[in-house]
């Protein structure tokens, strides 16, 4: 990655998101590994995700991404340990438009950090892109992860029947929304104004 390329964000106190480094695959593979079964679920890139290896090619695409377009693919740290991920997927630039997906170390769960990265993601989003709408999608049994666009104030659009093909399994996804203003517009109440 070239100097000067870097994304990385102090969400609260203890909690960073950042671009994924090559040394972080080992880690990341780990995490992953260990949280697999739930993953594997919602999650379609679990299955094929199998070593660190596969790992690092998904880190050398993010980097590539990242130079092409500043969307970012980035770790969660919690108190400098590895614990989950956050990203965007491709952008859209005549529509200023994307979408974003997560995941957590079963461990952090319950605890709003999901919700924390996804709104600093945002405001980068918004703030520094200019983008102009963001989606997430939720497979629509997924309880928690549907809770966090909902409780950023996203907007639920309606389902996409059988949209992903998730472990042997179609999957139903839930498509959930937030334009520019209205998250402008939301930022003083999430900021405790």
């Amino acid at each position: 990655m070239s100097s000067g390329m870097t994304f990385r964000r102090e969400v609260a106190e203890g909690i960073e998101i950042r671009l994924f480094e090559t040394g972080d695959a080992e880690t990341v593979f780990a995490t992953a590994d260990r949280n697999r079964e739930y993953l594997r679920e919602w999650l379609p890139w679990v299955d094929r995700t199998q070593s660190a290896r596969d790992i690092l090619e998904f880190i050398a695409r993010a980097h590539y991404k990242f130079q092409i377009s500043r969307a970012p693919d980035a770790g969660i740290w919690i108190d400098g340990v590895f614990s989950g991920s956050i990203g965007v997927h491709s952008v859209d630039w005549t529509n200023r438009s994307t979408s974003i997906g997560y995941w957590i170390d079963s461990a952090q769960q319950a605890r709003g950090i999901i919700t924390r990265c996804c709104a600093s993601l945002l405001d980068y989003l918004f703030d520094d892109l200019l983008l102009h709408r963001v989606e997430i999608r939720c497979g629509t049994g997924n309880t928690r992860s549907c809770a966090i666009p909902r409780r950023l104030g996203f907007l639920r659009e309606g389902v996409l029947r059988e949209a992903e093909w998730v472990s042997g399994r179609w999957v139903d996804l839930v498509v959930w929304s937030v334009l520019e203003d209205a998250w402008r517009e939301g930022a003083a109440s999430r900021r405790g104004a």
